[in-house]
């Protein structure tokens, strides 16, 4: 039994890392966003992409091919080669750390297998992850190359496919650790689950809003310009949610509202249950900063910084929700 408790120790600390490797990955594909340096990077080399240009005709090769993409032409025509070099950094450190996560995850992985630390269930589980980790790295290169032949933009459908799947593998993770920490658990369909739900529509609502600029227009609260719906709203017909700027940020905006007024509801039926009182009081407090950061932000034009706490906001009550429904269901 000490034996087991010992390897579950090991496990539940090395998927810890990689947890904390995958929100830092999500925070900083974020910040790659919001510097509008997710197309600098034009060439996608799984193995040798490794290094960065280290010479200068090395740097001067890949700012020529930067210069033959849309964003150059339609954004950014006059770029010298060291404005390039900032936006190149952030999407090779976005790449990078990518990498460094698949070392994180592969290597511990395999010396758990051969060692025959690893339950069936957890076999499964983790290649379910280590699956859905190397496809993220197929989808982040199949959303750059929405921008990189006609668009001067990445496809905002890509963009939430990226971030729907780097969601569902903090799920897989989180999910797995607290098995392991607290015992198994599983979902039961009641307001805390059909509240995570509402809050993950409004996170990937979200990732719609980043992908065409959205929170650069209408920049009031609570109404749009002094209106209640936006311009042209529902032109689009079905895609209009999707494709209309303006639809998207008026939807985005309301889900946060609907998501307070829904925790809310569920804070005051569950404040005071023992074993989840310090997360349900936590998930009130980061809530409560994510609406009024998410107006803040909206009022000023979305500052960089202040928009990427906004995401790791998202990202905290997203994880902090799926512990209470683990601890809940135990």
């Amino acid at each position: 039994m000490l034996l087991k408790q010992k390897t579950n120790s090991s496990i539940i600390l090395w998927l810890s890392f990689v947890l904390i490797a995958v929100i830092l990955m999500v925070f900083i594909g974020g910040v790659t966003r919001l510097t509008d340096s997710g197309l600098s990077m034009v060439e996608w080399k799984p193995i040798l992409g490794f290094l960065p240009p280290l010479n200068n005709e090395e740097w001067l090769r890949v700012f020529e091919l930067y210069k033959k993409t849309p964003e150059y032409k339609y954004y950014n025509i006059g770029m010298n080669l060291e404005e390039f070099k900032f936006i190149f950094f952030w999407e090779y450190f976005h790449r990078f750390w990518g990498r460094l996560i698949g070392l994180l995850f592969i290597i511990p992985f395999l010396y758990f297998l051969i060692h025959k630390k690893l339950s069936k269930k957890n076999i499964t589980s983790l290649t379910l992850i280590l699956f859905l980790g190397t496809f993220q790295a197929y989808i982040g290169w199949w959303m750059v190359k929405s921008g990189l032949i006609n668009n001067p933009d990445v496809s905002q459908y890509r963009l939430a496919i990226h971030l729907s799947n780097a969601f569902l593998i903090m799920f897989l993770l989180l999910w797995l650790i607290l098995d392991l920490y607290e015992g198994e658990s599983k979902i039961r369909y009641n307001l805390t689950f059909f509240t995570l739900i509402l809050v993950t529509i409004t996170i990937i609502a979200g990732s719609f809003v980043a992908g065409m600029d959205a929170g650069l227009m209408y920049n009031t609260y609570p109404l749009m310009n002094e209106k209640l719906l936006p311009d042209q709203y529902l032109t689009l017909g079905y895609l209009d949610p999707f494709e209309n700027p303006g639809s998207a940020q008026f939807h985005h905006r309301h889900l946060g509202l609907l998501c307070l007024i829904l925790f809310l509801f569920f804070y005051f039926k569950n404040y005071n249950k023992k074993e989840i009182r310090i997360r349900v009081n936590l998930l009130l407090i980061l809530i409560l900063a994510q609406f009024f950061l998410g107006i803040f932000i909206l009022l000023n034009y979305v500052p960089i910084v202040f928009a990427s706490l906004h995401q790791v906001g998202a990202m905290m009550i997203f994880l902090i929700f799926i512990s209470i429904i683990h601890r809940e269901n135990v």
